[in-house]
């Protein structure tokens, strides 16, 4: 499991601190019981003080002391910038770089990186009010005013509104692909339960043995991916993976906490959610697609894990994507091919 360190700086803005939360969460909900994150929220004093009209006194879960197992430490916005923060924050920043840590700031965070001494000769962004002052009081940063969060080495930065969310999107992508960072994504902006959490409602704890030597979940589900369109029963993937029903569902439930239906009822709503998202599929063809039978039958469960309909979910689906999505560049000019025979003629 990587570490995210989240250290909070005083005057942080909240939502600073609130989207990697969501998204790191997200990430984390689709791995069921391997969640690929754990997010720690840091702070140099026990408490910090939120920015903004809703003042907030939040309690950090860890100090200065939860950065040195970190993979990656993002450092929010702050209220005191341009100035530097404290000294032993500074220090923790350094020593973090030496261990090879991935070092992200969000918006006046770079200010952090940059008193530091972290940032010399870099390419490096902040909020873009403030980007005159870094580039004045840091002439050996290259300041980038780009809409996207900015990498160099092993340090990244970002600004905008939404610049906390991009950068964070951006790690889960360049770890755990864009499947993971999409949904990530969506997960924010449309705020749907994740299919997973609806499912592992309707398992109960158990006492299930530890899962046989022989058995791997994995292939398992891989299987059960390629096969969404057939009408799967109990017998037909225990017959798969060459067990009983009984054992199956068992060794099945130990690895993944869901049982083989509940993994393959899942996966056939996360497809029609893929399919609604990219594809112009009419809605009643779905079912077909993704083994769901009717289109009642897809409405029924889609309601039941996202709260809305498929048709309601795809509207809501493009048009954030068309707010957030960013503008297609323009395609160069193609040159007049000159005539056979013809020379072209010189510039």
């Amino acid at each position: 499991m990587s570490v995210v360190a989240l250290l909070a700086l005083d005057g942080v803005p909240a939502h600073q601190l609130s989207t990697p939360g969501l998204l790191f969460g997200a990430a984390s909900r689709a791995y069921y019981r391997r969640p690929p994150y754990e997010l720690r929220v840091c702070a140099a004093a026990s408490t910090v003080r939120t920015a903004g009209p809703a003042v907030m006194t939040v309690t950090a879960d860890h100090g200065l002391d939860g950065l040195p197992d970190a993979a990656t430490v993002i450092v929010t916005g702050y209220a005191s910038c341009p100035a530097p923060p404290p000294p032993d924050v500074l220090d923790a920043l350094r020593a973090a770089s030496a261990r090879g840590s991935r070092l992200a700031a969000i918006g006046t965070g770079t200010f952090a990186l940059a008193a530091a001494g972290l940032l010399d000769g870099r390419r490096a962004t902040t909020a873009w009010s403030h980007a005159p002052e870094l580039a004045r009081r840091h002439p050996r940063i290259e300041v980038d005013l780009g809409d996207w969060p900015v990498a160099d080495g092993p340090f990244l930065t970002s600004s905008g509104v939404l610049g906390g969310k991009d950068l964070c999107v951006r790690i889960i992508e360049e770890e755990h692909g864009e499947q993971t960072a999409r949904e990530a994504d969506r997960h924010l902006f449309l705020m749907l339960p994740n299919p997973a959490e609806a499912l592992r409602a309707d398992t109960r704890p158990g006492s299930d043995p530890a899962p046989g030597p022989d058995f791997t979940a994995d292939p398992t589900a891989t299987w059960l991916e390629a096969n969404l369109h057939r009408p799967l029963t109990l017998s037909d993937i225990a017959g798969h993976t060459g067990s009983s029903v009984r054992s199956l569902t068992r060794h099945f439930r130990a690895h993944t906490g869901l049982t083989p239906l509940q993994y393959l009822l899942r996966a056939r709503m996360r497809r029609a959610q893929w399919l609604l998202e990219h594809t112009d599929i009419p809605v009643e063809q779905i079912p077909a697609t993704t083994g769901l039978g009717t289109p009642a039958n897809l409405r029924h469960h889609f309601h039941r894990f996202n709260g809305t309909t498929p048709t309601t979910y795809r509207a809501a689906f493009r048009t954030l994507v068309g707010i957030f999505a960013p503008e297609a560049p323009e395609a160069p000019e193609t040159p007049e091919t000159p005539e056979s025979g013809t020379a072209p003629h010189p510039l």
